[in-house]
């Protein structure tokens, strides 16, 4: 009996959905890069990930291009008075060597603007990142449901 238990949870584990791999390129590495799924008709999205630089000096997030949207622009969420506020960072986003940078939502994000399609849960689709000193990098982003917090689950499954 223990060895079909065994059996189905090595099964259970490789019917997993694959998570793609971190992306480099100079001293960044992208890590579980994803967005969340629109409604029919939407106008926008959002996009999130962890940017880290393992290098010596600073590098910066500067946008992105993708076709599912006009355009990628690099915002920021705050609260001002307990007010939630969103504004986008015209400058870019430092990320400083040996550190770490999250965009999720509430916080840093990307915003794809006057999107093209409707962006669904299950679907991947390529960014293209823009950085001050490392160049442009293609990215898979992984569509998670509407409400998902984080990336990396299942297909069906709403992270909370």
């Amino acid at each position: 009996m223990s060895r079909i238990v065994l059996v189905a949870a090595v099964l259970g584990l490789l019917a997993l959905p694959a998570q793609a791999a971190d992306v480099i390129v100079g001293q960044l590495k992208i890590s579980a890069p994803w967005a969340r799924a629109t409604p029919k008709g939407a106008s926008v999205g959002g996009g999130y990930m962890t940017i880290t630089n393992t290098g010596s000096a600073p590098d910066r997030l500067l946008g992105g291009a993708s076709g599912v949207a006009k355009e990628v622009q690099l915002h920021e969420m705050s609260m001002d008075k307990g007010v939630m506020k969103m504004r986008p960072l015209a400058g870019g986003l430092e990320i400083k060597p040996g550190e770490s940078v999250t965009l999720k939502p509430g916080g840093y994000h990307l915003m794809f603007v006057r999107l093209n399609q409707q962006l669904k849960q299950g679907e991947t689709f390529k960014v293209t990142l823009e950085f001050a000193k490392a160049g442009k990098v293609d990215v898979d982003f992984t569509t998670e449901g509407i409400g998902a917090t984080h990336g990396g689950g299942m297909p069906g499954m709403q992270m909370h």
